[in-house]
């Protein structure tokens, strides 16, 4: 007599094959390019900072502390972000919305004034900038919104879409805060594409893009400073007169001019580490935060200059990786919103370094300084990281 044995599977075998242990499933790729970057930034902020900090009698590793400390912190952050799953922040969308639009309004009334922009809260010796939250918050919304209509964007679904970027950014130009209003657009521009808008409709709205761009300009809705960052690429003279220095027009080209120089400094290897001549001496202003790729180039060189911009592409392949193997419509376009975030930041950024883009105030990401920034930057990973590590749930 033949005995059956039961072979049956226990019970829940089968789910926990089906759903494995996320974290199995981290993108450790994704994570080592990130922390390599945010470890070059670090460095590269100290090489621009130290000197004027020594040379107040303050020191030199001041603000390149804070830089690790904000750093590391973003790491801590963007392994919580992966520890939700991502469908959650779906349900949490329109809080994370509103709560950013709050801070953008509370700004105004609350904010600190920096350099004629009140875009910050000051909080104790720090800075909080809530158009870096933005960033992130309307990734979630607009991926929330879009993704219930199943890939097909069109009519009053798309003008949904487009209100709800078009709101923060009023308010984050009316800071005014031109560049990273400008980051919120790339942001709405790469959402539309992935979530299904028709070609026409994609048509019609670039070519009243031209036409707003040409009425913002005609019709002087832009600052006087506003409109010399965007024109400064256009013509950049060798040298720049003490008159045209005078004038916003001339403050821009300065700045791309000795960008320039710098850049040009480093040749192929650069001058080293800490050995920059136009980086110890400050003749690039703002060069720890907006022009930070000057002393990129300088020290480092054009090699180092591209294995860095090699560690951004790795960033945007495994990202673009994470919403091909994405299993519905919010994760894929969670990724696409990041890509279309860090892609602008990065090409924008080293854009006007080099004179090939106009001036416009955005941190290249993980390297210029500011906490804010930082933060926001890994959170936003870490939203990739989620929609990768749950590719199988």
């Amino acid at each position: 007599m033949t005995m059956l044995t039961d072979v049956r599977p226990a019970p829940g075998a089968h789910l926990q094959r089906r759903n494995p242990v996320p974290w199995r499933h981290l993108d450790v790729v994704l994570v080592l390019a990130v922390i390599a970057i945010a470890a070059f930034g670090v460095t590269m902020v100290w090489t621009a900072t130290r000197v004027p900090l020594e040379a107040a009698g303050l020191s030199g590793f001041e603000q390149a502390k804070k830089q690790a400390v904000f750093s590391v912190i973003g790491v801590v952050v963007m392994l919580a972000v992966a520890a939700f799953d991502y469908r959650h922040y779906r349900d949490w969308a329109p809080a994370l919305y509103g709560a950013a639009l709050l801070m953008l309004l509370a700004v105004f009334v609350v904010g600190h004034r920096v350099s004629g922009a009140q875009a910050w809260f000051q909080v104790g010796p720090y800075q909080f900038e809530p158009s870096e939250a933005a960033k992130v918050a309307l990734i979630v919304a607009l991926a929330a919104y879009a993704s219930s209509f199943k890939g097909s964007l069109h009519g009053r679904a798309l003008l949904g879409v487009i209100a709800m970027a078009v709101v923060p950014f009023v308010l984050v130009y009316k800071q005014p805060d031109l560049g990273s209003a400008l980051v919120l657009l790339a942001i709405l521009a790469t959402v539309i594409v992935v979530a299904g808008a028709r070609a026409r409709h994609l048509a019609l709205l670039g070519l009243l893009a031209v036409v707003a761009m040409v009425a913002v300009v005609q019709f002087g809705v832009l600052k006087g400073y506003q409109e010399s960052r965007i024109a400064s690429f256009l013509h950049t003279p060798a040298q720049v007169s003490p008159k045209l220095l005078q004038s916003y027009a001339g403050v821009n080209i300065y700045n791309v001019v000795e960008s320039k120089a710098a850049i040009s400094h480093g040749g192929l290897l650069g001058q080293g580490i800490g050995h920059g001549s136009a980086t110890n001496t400050s003749q690039v202003p703002e060069q720890e935060t907006d022009f930070i790729f000057s002393a990129v180039g300088e020290q480092v060189g054009l090699v180092g200059s591209a294995v860095l911009l090699l560690l951004f592409l790795v960033v945007l392949w495994r990202t673009w990786q994470a919403a091909l193997l994405s299993r519905d419509d919010f994760g894929r376009l969670l990724c696409a919103g990041v890509i279309g975030y860090l892609l602008f930041q990065t090409f924008e950024n080293v854009g006007m370094t080099m004179g090939i883009m106009p001036v416009a105030g955005i941190p290249l990401p993980w390297v210029s300084y500011g906490g804010s920034a930082v933060l926001a930057e890994f959170t936003a990973v870490g939203l990739v990281l989620n929609v990768r590590m749950r590719r199988y749930t």
